[in-house]
């Protein structure tokens, strides 16, 4: 390894595709070095990817039931151990949607902690950028960017989510189900005492030998405070943490603030450019505002697609992947999203996902092979962004720009010289304004 890579000040786990590119977004525009693998890296790719001081791994834990997690954890853990970062993040949904059976996260501390020789577990409980907010232990969400903000139980997507229906508000409730039986909180109201107190209080917790601590974030003001608290136990040994984003924006508030700054290692970010050549969008994702962005998608020509007949007739994906291919040769910008008024309910949503990422990925390798690479694509959806990419063979994204709160565009490291450096957009369903895809193709600049 690398001794410049030796000890990144931060490593991070994402649970799925997207989140753990809001994650890389967000140690990027905090200045670090910053790339993040599509896997646990070799020893070549880690060489390539040259001094690093935050390094991600984007994994699918989030659709896994505990045995898988446990198979995909486990060289997670050891690499991370090699890597001997201060702060190791196992990235969740903002959301927390997660289950026993499924993306327990309760079942991702068991699988990590044994490689780490952390002595308690924070749990960083909100995203205020992205409209998520924690207060006496309750987990709030927006709907969409800039939406209704609901009680988690209450939310009109997340209370009904098809796989991981969130029906308990109380995070600590909510992540006893899932093997940390004693998660104690830390409210946000501590965090206007003198930060001798707030330090007083958190050893109060920990004396209780807890699972966990939950730390409330209920605005941004809150993020110094938790990030002064995660840090200084960070330098006396090792943390294990959990929960969206937050975690890395409470460190990067508190280093900004302090002298514990990190000078700003890499190149500012700046607004993502116009794109160059025909974009294609694939949007997987049946949520509401996935539905809004698609219909304010007027840049596109809009091609619907059917899950059911891709899984059950070969003949229809194929003429489906023609009429894409077709446009983009004639340099139309396509937008192929899944058809939200078809019936699928019934369908396995991980063969709908597999399906879905191989038919993106063989439309994006159709193109690289006849000698005209996508140089932007966009995928909403978060399994099947996983998936997609996966099919793919990329093995790195860096941070390109941030097209809005939670939705980075990102810059993929390849082995294929034809897929190196495609710029990426990877969102999940509620993410991202109305106009995002449009965004996508005109930039910010």
């Amino acid at each position: 390894m690398n001794p410049d890579t030796a000890r990144p000040r931060l490593a991070w786990y994402g649970d799925d595709f997207t989140g753990a590119t809001d994650t890389l977004a967000t140690t990027a525009q905090a200045g670090l070095r910053s790339l993040l693998f599509l896997g646990v890296p070799s020893a070549a790719h880690l060489e390539r990817a040259g001094p690093l001081d935050a390094v991600g791994i984007a994994g699918a834990a989030r659709a896994m039931g505990p045995a898988e997690m446990a198979t995909e954890l486990e060289p997670v853990g050891r690499f991370f151990a090699r890597l001997g970062a201060p702060v190791v993040h196992y990235k969740c949904c903002s959301t927390f949607d997660s289950a026993p059976h499924v993306g327990s996260i309760g079942e991702a501390v068991r699988c990590l902690r044994p490689h780490l020789p952390t002595a308690w577990v924070p749990i960083v409980g909100g995203q205020p950028n992205i409209g998520r907010y924690c207060c006496f232990s309750q987990l709030f969400a927006a709907a969409g960017t800039g939406g209704e903000v609901h009680r988690i139980d209450r939310h009109p997507t997340m209370s009904r989510h098809p796989v991981t229906p969130m029906g308990e508000a109380d995070l600590r409730r909510h992540l006893a189900a899932q093997g940390l039986p004693r998660v104690l909180g830390l409210h946000y109201p501590s965090y206007q005492t003198a930060p001798a107190q707030q330090d007083a209080l958190l050893q109060q917790l920990l004396a209780d030998a807890p699972d966990a601590v939950l730390f409330d974030i209920a605005s941004p003001a809150d993020l110094a405070a938790v990030g002064r608290l995660l840090w200084h136990q960070a330098l006396q040994a090792p943390l294990l943490a959990v929960g969206p984003s937050g975690v890395e924006q409470a460190l990067a508030a508190h280093w900004a603030e302090t002298a514990d700054a990190h000078p700003a290692a890499s190149a500012p970010l700046r607004p993502p450019r116009p794109a160059q050549g025909p974009v294609f969008v694939f949007a997987g994702s049946l949520s509401p505002r996935t539905g809004e962005q698609v219909a304010a998608a007027h840049s596109f020509e809009r091609l619907s697609l059917d899950v059911r007949d891709l899984l059950s007739d070969p003949a229809a994906a194929r003429h489906r992947c023609q009429s894409v291919l077709a446009a983009l040769a004639a340099g139309q910008h396509v937008l192929l999203h899944t058809d939200a008024q078809a019936r699928h309910g019934d369908l396995d949503p991980h063969a709908v996902a597999n399906a879905t990422g191989e038919l993106v990925a063989a439309i994006v390798n159709a193109c690289a092979q006849t000698g005209r690479p996508l140089q932007r694509i966009g995928i909403a959806g978060g399994d099947t962004s996983s998936l997609a990419v996966q099919k793919l063979g990329l093995w790195g994204l860096a941070c390109e720009g941030v097209l809005a709160p939670g939705v980075t565009l990102s810059r993929a490291r390849s082995d294929q010289p034809a897929l190196d450096g495609l710029e990426l957009m990877l969102k999940g369903g509620q993410m991202g304004p109305v106009d995002l895809f449009e965004r996508l193709l005109r930039g910010l600049a």
